[in-house]
């Protein structure tokens, strides 16, 4: 690439690293959320009458909001402006909490989880794209991308130590009341600190045959796999939302390659870097939700340690998660390609994962869980800051929401379907090995070692596909991602107006 061929470097923004703590505040925020509402779920289905089988509503209507309308609100951050829509989509989301909270019944508490998915699909595509166009200088924005990767990656075990707290030492409505400070602070900060770059708003008019394609095609496949797990595979409903996902997807994708100025431009999903990174991406994050579930399971059960034991039980892997993203992956991501980052983190966390395959009824925290926690959040960590950070690179300006809620996207469906998969796995295994063993357990307490032994079964027969599903997303990242070294120059706009990193004295491009 000629010296030439590229404009002048905008000079970047003097309050970029204070944008960046109240980006990362609001990322918090939104991952705590993910992990936090699970612990306090059993206390708030017995004070508001939820049943059993409606329970799950808690949890599935924000991940049906959430994941259904990622990529429209990737696209008005695009056309609004990024903080525009950060800014509106903190508000809103506070304003949902504290419905939350404040709840008084079932369907009151459905919709404020709708409505938290709602502005969280216009929040977090908001905040990524954020970063992308305020970070161009290479060794800034492998730091800045290392922040957001920890707390990618940690924000959720973080979630599980203060959803412990918080309902074990208060009331489980402050596990959605503790977002509103975090909300009101991001926003204040946002609005105060933060100017985006000019010209990097896409004010095309609104693609809504691929609104409405994308947003019904991603709640039929994320509604798809958390019915599967309640319902099972082959239920007649389950399998009609696949069908219907599948239809309206591909339609989608035919549409986009047809208007003008689509929703999602396919030269986003098509580059094979960016491609590879949501691919693997997604699978890693199959692994990780269903490890995240079986644990808390596992030694809340089985080993009996209280909400808020379990949550400093994850700090392990919050630590290691920190450590690989800002010390291992920002300070290498310069220096070598990100497949020598991705590929390895995955590895690395696989062989944590296998560890966990040994995990026995009276498994030793110390000598198994901890060593296996720490090597899990180290490889995570390291794998998810460059391709958090290459994901948006080389988009142009414009492009950047719809290209950080892809991020998002693969994230969040990749979450749904390692939730379903991964317990279907467990519970069929479980009920397996219950059937073979009930039989020689004579006396009660013996029955109950039974379906001890018999859930740690179900746990380590998921948790071996984990392995297999983290080391496929590693092959991924070898394969697809061929992208080499980044320099540590500033990132600059072409003529095109897509993003191009500067030449830089020593670095081959």
């Amino acid at each position: 690439m000629s010296q030439a061929a590229v404009k002048a470097p905008t000079v970047p923004d003097a309050n970029r690293w204070k944008a960046l703590v109240f980006i990362a505040l609001a990322q918090l925020m939104v991952v705590l959320d993910a992990t936090i509402v699970n612990i306090a779920l059993p206390s708030a289905q017995q004070d508001l009458g939820i049943s059993d089988g409606n329970r799950q509503w808690v949890v599935t209507a924000y991940a049906l909001a959430f994941g259904g309308l990622l990529l429209f609100g990737g696209r008005i951050a695009d056309l609004w402006g990024r903080k525009r829509a950060f800014v509106v989509g903190l508000v809103g989301f506070a304003v949902a909490s504290a419905l939350g909270g404040a709840a008084t019944n079932e369907a009151m508490m459905f919709g404020a989880r709708a409505l938290q998915g709602v502005f969280g699909a216009l929040l977090a595509p908001a905040a990524l794209s954020l970063l992308a166009v305020m970070f161009t200088d290479g060794k800034e924005r492998a730091k800045a991308f290392g922040i957001y990767g920890a707390i990618a990656g940690a924000g959720g075990a973080v979630g599980l130590i203060l959803g412990g707290f918080l309902t074990e030492y208060l009331d489980w409505r402050w596990t959605f009341f503790v977002n509103i400070p975090f909300a009101v602070v991001a926003a204040a900060g946002a609005w105060f600190v933060i100017r985006e770059p000019e010209g990097a708003r896409n004010r095309n008019p609104l693609d809504i045959p691929g609104v409405l394609l994308s947003t019904l095609g991603l709640v039929a496949l994320v509604y798809g796999f958390t019915r599967a797990e309640s319902e099972g595979w082959g239920d007649a409903v389950t399998v009609g939302m696949f069908v219907a996902s599948v239809v309206l997807l591909v339609a989608f994708v035919v549409t986009e390659a047809k208007v003008k100025a689509p929703l999602l431009p396919l030269r986003v999903i098509t580059d094979r870097n960016r491609g590879g990174i949501y691919l693997s991406l997604g699978l890693a994050i199959i692994g990780m939700f269903g490890l995240f579930l079986f644990l808390t399971y596992y030694l809340q059960i089985v080993q009996g340690y209280s909400p808020v034991k379990t949550g400093f039980a994850f700090l392990p892997m919050i630590v290691g998660m920190i450590t690989g993203s800002t010390q291992i992956g920002t300070r290498l991501m310069t220096r070598v390609a990100p497949r020598l980052l991705m590929g390895p983190g995955f590895l690395l966390a696989a062989v944590g994962m296998l560890m966990l395959t040994q995990l026995e009824v009276d498994s030793s925290y110390t000598a198994l869980l901890l060593p296996a926690m720490l090597l899990l959040g180290l490889g995570m960590g390291t794998a998810f800051m460059p391709a958090m950070s290459l994901a948006t690179m080389g988009v142009k300006p414009q492009d950047s929401g719809v290209a950080s809620a892809m991020v998002n996207t693969s994230q969040q469906v990749g979450g749904a379907i390692g939730t379903a998969l991964l317990n279907t796995i467990a519970a069929s295994a479980t009920t397996t090995y219950v059937a073979d063993h009930i039989g020689g357990a004579a006396t009660r307490s013996q029955q109950q070692l039974v379906q001890l032994e018999a859930m740690v079964e179900g746990y380590t027969t998921a948790i071996w596909a984990a392995v297999g599903i983290l080391v496929a997303a590693a092959v991924i990242a070898f394969t697809f991602v061929n992208a080499g070294k980044p320099g540590t120059g500033p990132v600059a706009s072409s003529e095109d107006g897509a993003e191009e990193e500067l030449p830089v004295p020593v670095v081959a491009h």
